[in-house]
């Protein structure tokens, strides 16, 4: 294996590493779900199920990545007893990466595209409707799918072409504070328009009433599932940042400090959306669940944008942050795959780039084209079309048994065991993992992700 480079700094670990948890999940799925699932009382759950769910998986998956000083292709080899069989999670790792680019990117290439729409002014003042024709006919254009999706592939890639430092490290610091500026602003915008206080009260204040569409079990199922879904645990893409740091600080400290700028994008992207909604939706008490969806966010919400006095700027500004944080994960993924070919292979990161650059060319197209018609678009891979499918086997398989298979590791004796753990988990200054969550970590979390995967599945 060549040699591996380390961050030049802290904060373009905690940077990046928010990054990598900072995308779809927060800034398209949260406020999407919690809007459906009843606004505060969907907070509170999610809030919750974050600090005992996502940050003690969080310090698992980095103690394997920073102990090993490997990526998810070859970190348990690398970890585990002789003779034991957990390096067969690699195979699980790698295919998700690979699964969740392919879906990941094209989807990416919609924010692009409703950036420049907005930035050009060809989108202008239409109701939900017209909102939707377009949007459809964004999807099924493969011709500009296709160029919008290699647009996505070839910067993620170029990045990480350049290096660790040179690339990944100083570009992703810049998109990042951009990001935090433009979602910061936004967010201000928001909350002057007239509709702020309606909007902030459905959001903050729990009302189980605003639940009842769904029901109170399924909000905090779904919650639980989307505390899980958005730090982007289980497929090593946070584990092999750890192995890019030094043993100078704690990892439940890190964790912490990651979580808190992951969970502060979310809630400043339901900031923006409340008020923004129940300003030009007056009469609303809440946000059906039949906006669940895509369709929310291309066409009603544009739609707010385009009745906005500014709304032509705000909406490109909107998009461009969309841009940030989905492209942050994808530079962040492609780098997870990069270290795959570096610890596989000898050759060098352009010449690994360039492969997997062609190589996703192709393996995005059956998503682009289940949107658009034949083959792909048959609800034949277990009653979806193979987009949703895809979609469903990362987020609903690989996601949760990736983190019920890093806590184990990282529990059992049978595994590299509590004491390696902690010891690895606790190295350097910051918060520790205090003795007493071992129990909890050994029996309860394994058993809440088994819940998750079962509400998942079923």
């Amino acid at each position: 294996m060549q040699n591996r480079e380390k961050f030049s700094s802290r904060l373009g670990f905690l940077l990046i590493s928010a990054g990598c948890a900072i995308g779809l999940g927060n800034v398209y799925r949260f406020p999407i779900w919690c809007g459906a699932y009843g606004g505060g009382i969907f907070l509170v759950f999610y809030l919750a199920f974050l600090l005992l769910l996502g940050i003690p998986v969080m310090t698992a998956e980095l103690a394997v990545g920073r102990a090993s000083g490997r990526s998810i292709a070859t970190s348990f080899d690398v970890l585990q007893k002789k003779g034991q069989k957990w390096h067969w999670m690699k195979y699980l790792g790698v295919a998700a990466n690979y699964m969740l680019m392919m879906f990941y990117t094209s989807i990416t290439g919609w924010f692009f595209i409703y950036f420049f729409k907005f930035l050009n002014g060809s989108i202008s003042a239409q109701g939900a409707e017209v909102g939707i024709e377009v949007f459809v006919n964004m999807i099924t254009n493969p011709t500009l799918n296709i160029m919008m999706t290699i647009l996505v592939i070839l910067l993620g890639f170029g990045v990480c072409a350049m290096g660790l430092q040179k690339g990944v490290e100083r570009i992703t610091k810049v998109m990042m504070l951009l990001l935090f500026l433009l979602v910061m602003g936004l967010a201000i915008y928001a909350l002057i328009l007239p509709g702020a206080g309606k909007g902030l009260a459905f959001y903050f204040i729990p009302n189980p009433a605003n639940a009842a569409e769904y029901g109170l079990g399924t909000v905090i199922s779904g919650a639980m599932s989307q505390a899980f879904f958005t730090l982007s645990l289980g497929i090593g893409s946070i584990a092999i940042f750890g192995s890019y740091i030094d043993r100078d600080r704690s990892l439940l400290g890190e964790s912490l400090t990651i979580v808190g700028m992951d969970t502060f994008v979310a809630l400043m992207s339901g900031l923006i959306i409340f008020p923004a909604f129940f300003t030009f939706n007056p009469e609303a008490t809440a946000i059906g669940a039949d906006q669940a969806g895509a369709v929310f966010l291309f066409t009603t919400l544009s739609s707010i944008f385009n009745n906005m006095a500014a709304g032509r700027f705000i909406g490109a500004v909107f998009f461009l942050f969309m841009v940030f944080a989905a492209m942050s994960t994808v530079i962040a993924v492609f780098e997870n795959i990069m270290s795959f070919w570096l610890e596989w292979t000898k050759l060098s990161r352009l010449k690994i780039a360039v492969l997997n650059a062609v190589a996703f060319a192709l393996l995005t197209l059956p998503f682009i084209y289940s949107n658009i018609g034949g083959f792909f678009s048959q609800k034949i891979f277990l009653g979806r079309n193979f987009g949703d499918f895809e979609d469903f086997l990362v987020s609903n398989l690989a996601l949760p048994i990736g983190s019920l298979v890093y806590v184990l590791f990282c529990t059992w004796r049978f595994g590299w065991g509590w004491d390696k753990y902690i010891l690895e988990v606790n190295a350097g200054e910051g918060a520790k993992v205090p003795a007493w969550m071992r129990p909890y970590m050994t029996y309860v979390l394994p058993l809440i992700i088994i819940v998750v995967l079962f509400i998942q599945l079923f």
